[in-house]
Formats: structure tokens, C-alpha cells, sequence
């Protein structure tokens, strides 16, 4: 479902990735570990489109999506692609119900339509008795449900969550990784999921472990090195750009853009 073939990304003279080769089939719960500068976050800004690599392929759903010019890789993007961030990145003056829609509204689907999906999904995270409350108004494992309610509402082949339980208290963060797991049995769902949590990387199908830019060996990943003059870095989460803000603050959505 996912195929990615050997990806590099420099920043000026600092290699951060060096030659990423790695399959996801479509239903799998994918974890990437890896200290920090190891070039997680890179690689999944990458998968997610949001960055292109130096060199090498992706393909998910069977298109080469760096062959898609902006605006097709913008649209792929939306409809093929659910981001989940740390921080749950909700539009504040917005509810629950609206937050969930807007990438539906993005995608040119109709009011209607938008709206009996979101319910669905919120009534799936046990939310719909909070769907008419803003984010001001929910708790924190409640914000965080309604960001991975608002990936999944146009059906994408993949969700991307970069440290999607950093910000939970231990009750809350089980529950979303429990979450994850029965979204993947309900809607075969499949999830690339960075993270620090050694308890979330135990219980996915599958652990990636990356050291200085590349895919290791869970043995080698342990193993210490001197430090070098220039310790690697890589762009932070609070540096990255959600797609979602971004295409939001472009053009203003209303519900009368959209007729059913």
C-alpha cells in the first residue's frame, strides 16, 4: 500500500535521511522509533507529502505521488492522507462537529454528507454527546479524539500521527493507542505512527527503528557512538505545518459554500 524506495533528505550540508527503503501493507499499525535526530519526523513529513525527499520514490495506493504536480498533490493529500499531530491543532472557534468536517468541506463534499460522516465518527470515539462543544469546552484525550475523528473523515489510505499521545495523561493516552487499534478492526485502517512511547511501539504489528538516518537492526538501534562535532538534528513538531491550518486560513469555509 505503501511503497517507499530509497529515500535521502538533506538540510544545507546535514544528511538527515540516507536511504530509506520500506513497505506498509494497507491495515498495518506501523511504529518509528528513534532517539531524537534520528530522522522520524522527516521521514514522515515525507510520506505525508508535506516535504519532498532529495532522492528515491513513494507510492501510496498505487500513485507515484512525487510525479503529482502541487495543486493534485495538494487534493491527494486531503483525500488520501489523515494527520494527526501531538497537539490536536483544532480550530478553536469552531465544535467538535465543524473541526471534523472542514477537510470534507475541503474535499468539495456536501453539507449534508460532511456532517451524518462526522457524527458517525464522533459517535464511534464516544463523542456525540460533546459534538457541539469547542475545543475550549473538551479535555484532552476529548480534543485528541476529534483531531483522529477529523483524519479519518475522508476516508484516507493512511493516517500519519507524530507523537499522538505525547500530551495525554497515562488514562487518556491508552485509551487513544486502544483507539488506533480498533479503528484498524472496524475500518482497516492503517496507521504510521512516530513515537517515544516504548508502550505503544510494543503493541504495534510492527516496529521501525532508525538511528542517524537510517532503518536499523532493534540491536543496533541501542548501541552507543561517540559524539560527533555536529550532532544531527531534524525539524521538530512544533515546526511542521498542518495541512488542514494551512488550506483554512487560505480561503474562509461557511456552510453556504457547500449545499447539499
Amino acid at each position: 500500500m505503501i511503497d517507499i524506495k530509497g529515500i535521502t533528505k538533506s538540510f544545507g550540508s546535514l544528511q538527515v535521511l540516507k536511504g530509506i527503503d520500506l513497505h506498509i501493507d494497507k491495515g498495518e499499525v506501523v511504529s518509528i522509533v528513534g532517539p531524537s535526530g534520528a530522522g522520524k519526523t522527516t521521514l514522515l513529513q515525507i510520506i505525508g507529502t508535506l516535504d519532498k525527499p532529495d532522492s528515491g520514490s513513494i507510492n501510496i495506493d498505487g500513485i507515484d505521488v512525487l510525479k503529482l504536480n502541487t495543486r493534485k498533490l495538494s487534493d491527494f493529500r486531503n483525500r488520501h492522507i489523515g494527520f494527526v499531530f501531538q497537539f490536536h491543532q483544532l480550530l478553536p472557534e469552531f465544535t467538535a462537529l465543524e473541526n471534523v468536517m472542514i477537510p470534507a468541506y475541503i474535499a468539495g463534499t456536501s453539507t449534508g454528507e460532511a456532517k451524518k460522516r462526522a457524527m458517525e465518527l464522533l459517535q464511534f470515539m464516544g463523542l456525540a454527546d460533546r459534538a457541539q462543544h469547542k475545543p475550549n469546552e473538551l479535555s484532552g484525550g476529548e480534543k485528541q479524539r476529534v483531531a483522529v475523528a477529523r483524519a479519518l473523515i475522508n476516508n484516507p489510505a493512511v493516517i500519519l500521527a507524530d507523537e499522538p499521545s505525547g500530551s495525554l495523561d497515562s488514562k487518556n493516552k491508552a485509551e487513544l493507542h486502544q483507539l488506533f487499534f480498533d479503528l484498524r478492526d472496524q475500518y482497516g485502517q492503517t496507521f504510521v505512527i512516530v513515537t517515544h512511547d516504548e508502550g505503544l511501539a510494543a503493541i504495534t504489528d510492527r516496529t521501525i527503528h532508525l538511528k542517524d538516518g537510517q532503518i536499523v537492526l532493534p540491536e543496533d538501534a541501542t548501541k552507543q557512538e561517540l559524539p560527533t562535532e555536529e550532532p544531527e538534528t531534524e525539524p521538530t513538531t512544533e515546526t511542521l505545518t498542518d495541512p488542514i491550518l494551512e488550506a483554512t486560513t487560505e480561503e474562509p469555509i461557511t456552510e453556504t459554500d457547500h449545499e447539499d
